[in-house]
């Protein structure tokens, strides 16, 4: 499965990058882009089947992203790493189609959590 890390800190690309080898996704193909738009670009380019996104993002922001997606008709998994995780945003997240909301500080379980069924299937 091809997954998409979506995050303007390269920093938290990479721990989120990490995580997921920690829990043990690491054979799956990633990439990476730094904002909204940059990863609708990427989306077109390369399809993948897995998009973890930031919220809060320059020039794009994580619902906007998400927005964009499902209104081009993207059937993939999308879903939220952020700091905030009020209950508010989280289901914001969900009306607006995310399938998981994952707050910060993370770890390799909740990947697994979150995340197990579809990339273990």
């Amino acid at each position: 499965m091809k997954i998409l890390v979506v995050d303007d800190s390269k920093a938290m690309r990479m721990i989120v990058l990490r995580t997921l080898r920690q829990a043990g996704f690491g054979d799956h193909e990633t990439k990476e882009a730094a904002d909204g738009k940059e990863g609708l670009d990427l989306v077109h380019q390369w399809a993948p089947d897995v998009i973890i996104s930031d919220w809060n993002m320059p020039n794009m922001n994580g619902l906007e992203f998400l927005q964009a997606l499902k209104g081009e008709g993207f059937a993939g998994l999308f879903g939220f790493v952020t700091t905030e995780g009020s209950p508010k945003m989280r289901d914001t997240a969900m009306e607006e189609g995310a399938s998981f909301l994952i707050t910060k500080p993370f770890t390799a379980q909740s990947f697994q959590t979150e995340l197990g069924p579809t990339l273990n299937g």
